[in-house]
C-alpha cells in the first residue's frame, strides 16, 4: 500500500524479528548495529525500500542512520521515543514521529552506490550507548567508502571524549550535530539528566560542543534545540546567540509528542512562539541580529528583533527562516531538511522541507505578530 510520508505506523517489534544473525550459533540473536541500521521513512521511500510520495512533492535531501541496539538507549529523556523507561503501549514505538525501520548497513550502502536517490548529504545518529563510538566510526568509514557524499555524525556525548572526535574525523566525518535539545542547564537537568535518572550532563555536553568545534572548525558543529519543552522565547533566543557566538549554528524542531513517552500528553508550541523562534535563528545564524539588540515584552516573548524593518520585512517574505534548519549539502544549500519531521503533512507545517510559497508566507505572517 502506498504511503503519504508523515502517516507511517508506529514501529512494532515485527519490524525487527526477520533481521537475524547468520552465524552459526547466533540464530535466535537479533543483529544490532554496525551490522544493521534502522533509517528514517523518508529515507527508506527514497532508496525505494517502501513504496510512498512525498506531501506537496517535497524531496529528501539528507538520508539518516540511526544505530540500534537490543538493549536501547540509556537515556531517559522524558520526551524521546527512545528513552529508557518510555511506557510502550498499543500504538507500538516511535522516535521523531514515525517508524524507522531496520535494514543491513550494505543494502543502505549499496541503494547510496548505485541507485538515483538525489541525496546530498548522509547524517549518521548515535545513541546513548557505549558501543556506539566505535560502531559510528566504522559506519562513517563505510559509508565514505561507499559514496562521495558529506557526511554529519549526530553524537552522543555523555558516552564520548575528545579522541573519540577525531577519530570520527579521520573515518570521514565532515560535520558534528550536538542535541542539546534544551536551552538552560536548569531544564536540561529537569527533562534530560538526574532528577530523571539520565546520564546526561550539561557542562559535559558543552565541553564535546567546544571540542567538536576546535576539531571540526567554525561553521561545521550544529546544535539540536526543541522548541516548547518549558523554556520561554528569551531563554532559547539567548541559547541560539550563545551558539553562534562559539561558532556554532542552531538547527531547530518544534515539539511533538511522542505516544508513551513521558511528555505524551504535552502540547505542542504555539506556531507563534515557533515561528519567531525560527526567525530568530535564522537571523542570529546569518550575522543579521544579536541578542543584545532584541526587545522582550513581561511574559519573554519577542517583540522586536534588533533588525532595521524593511529587512525584517524582506527576510520574512523571502521564506528561509521557516524552512527546515539543518547542514548543508556541498553547494551549500540545505540538505537535512528531514520532511514533515516534526508536524504531520497538512495545513500546520512547522518546519517547510520546501522554500514556502507565497499563500503560505501570507499565513506565517498572521502567525509571528499573534500574541
Amino acid at each position: 500500500m502506498e504511503t503519504l510520508c508523515g502517516e507511517e505506523p508506529r514501529l512494532e517489534s515485527s519490524d525487527t524479528k526477520d533481521v537475524r544473525a547468520e552465524r552459526p550459533g547466533a540464530e535466535s540473536r537479533e543483529v544490532e548495529s554496525p551490522e544493521v541500521v534502522r533509517i528514517s521513512l523518508a529515507a527508506a521511500m527514497s532508496l525505494g525500500f517502501k513504496p510512498g510520495q512525498f506531501y506537496r512533492g517535497a524531496t529528501l535531501g539528507c538520508l539518516n542512520i540511526l544505530l540500534t541496539y537490543r538493549n536501547g538507549c540509556a537515556g531517559n529523556c522524558q520526551y524521546c521515543g527512545l528513552a529508557r523507561e518510555r511506557r510502550i503501549g498499543k500504538r507500538g514505538q516511535s522516535f521523531i514521529r514515525v517508524a524507522w525501520p531496520v535494514y543491513p548497513l550494505e543494502q543502505v550502502l549499496s541503494a547510496l552506490r548505485e541507485g538515483e536517490h538525489g541525496l546530498k548529504r548522509v547524517c549518521i545518529s548515535m545513541i546513548t550507548q557505549k558501543r556506539a563510538v566505535e560502531d559510528s566510526i566504522k559506519v562513517v568509514r563505510l559509508t565514505r567508502e561507499a559514496c562521495d557524499l558529506p557526511i554529519s555524525v549526530l553524537i552522543s556525548p555523555t558516552v564520548m571524549k575528545r579522541e573519540d572526535l577525531l577519530a570520527l574525523k579521520q573515518a570521514g566525518a565532515e560535520r558534528i550535530g550536538v542535541a542539546f535539545d534544551l536551552p538552560t542547564p536548569e531544564l536540561f537537568e529537569k527533562i534530560r539528566g538526574a532528577s530523571v535518572r539520565g546520564p546526561h550532563r550539561w557542562p559535559h555536553y558543552w565541553e564535546i560542543f567546544q571540542d567538536a568545534l576546535s576539531i571540526f572548525g567554525a561553521g561545521f558543529v550544529g546544535v539540536h534545540l526543541i522548541v516548547g519543552l518549558g523554556e520561554t522565547e528569551r531563554e532559547m533566543s539567548s541559547m541560539i546567540w550563545r551558539v553562534k557566538q562559539a561558532g556554532g549554528s542552531t538547527h531547530l524542531f518544534s515539539f511533538y509528542p511522542e505516544a508513551g513517552s513521558a511528555m505524551e500528553d504535552r502540547p505542542q508550541p504555539s506556531a507563534s512562539t515557533y515561528r519567531r523562534i525560527q526567525l530568530v535563528r535564522y537571523l542570529m545564524d546569518e550575522g543579521l541580529a544579536s541578542f543584545d539588540n532584541m526587545v522582550f515584552d513581561d511574559q519573554d516573548r519577542i517583540r522586536q528583533f534588533g533588525v532595521e524593518s524593511e529587512l525584517l520585512r524582506q527576510v520574512i517574505r523571502g521564506g528561509k527562516p521557516f524552512m527546515t534548519s539543518g547542514c548543508p549539502g556541498r553547494d551549500g544549500s540545505l540538505a537535512c531538511n528531514r520532511p514533515y519531521g516534526d508536524s504531520m503533512p497538512g495545513e500546520d507545517i512547522r518546519s517547510y522541507p520546501f522554500l514556502p510559497e507565497k499563500e503560505d508566507i501570507e499565513k506565517i505572517e498572521a502567525q509571528l505578530w499573534t500574541y
